[in-house]
């Protein structure tokens, strides 16, 4: 927080006149600075194990632990869309489970479809 108080006294002002003579614009400002740097530290979220549960619940036990940035792959390296996320079984996440990481963190979820062979 930043407090400034400034007093200015105007006078009319003599061209030429030294500072401090009669007739020359006092102008005094005072300044309080307070600040709180002292921020506690972020907690950090402890990552679920969703090894081989369907997709949906995966995402569901990352968000009830507090993780919301999550980035889906298809597991056979095919590029596809995880769009039914019901149709797909987890096969890896990144990072490990019991991984302590911030809430912001990226977590990547591996899956292939439960009928890919």
């Amino acid at each position: 927080m930043v407090t400034a108080v400034a007093v200015l006294a105007f006078t009319p002002v003599a061209c030429g006149a030294p500072p401090g003579s009669p007739g020359t614009t006092t102008m005094t400002s005072t300044a309080t600075s307070t600040s709180t740097s002292a921020s506690a530290p972020a907690k950090l979220i402890k990552v679920p194990d969703v090894s081989g549960m369907n997709h949906q619940d995966a995402q569901n036990a990352m968000q009830r632990a507090g993780l919301y940035n999550l980035r889906e792959v298809d597991g056979t390296g095919q590029g596809r869309a995880l769009v039914i996320d019901r149709n797909w079984r987890q096969t890896a996440q990144d990072p490990p489970p019991g991984t302590e990481v911030p809430a912001d963190a990226v977590i990547t979820l591996t899956a292939v479809k439960y009928d890919d062979r």
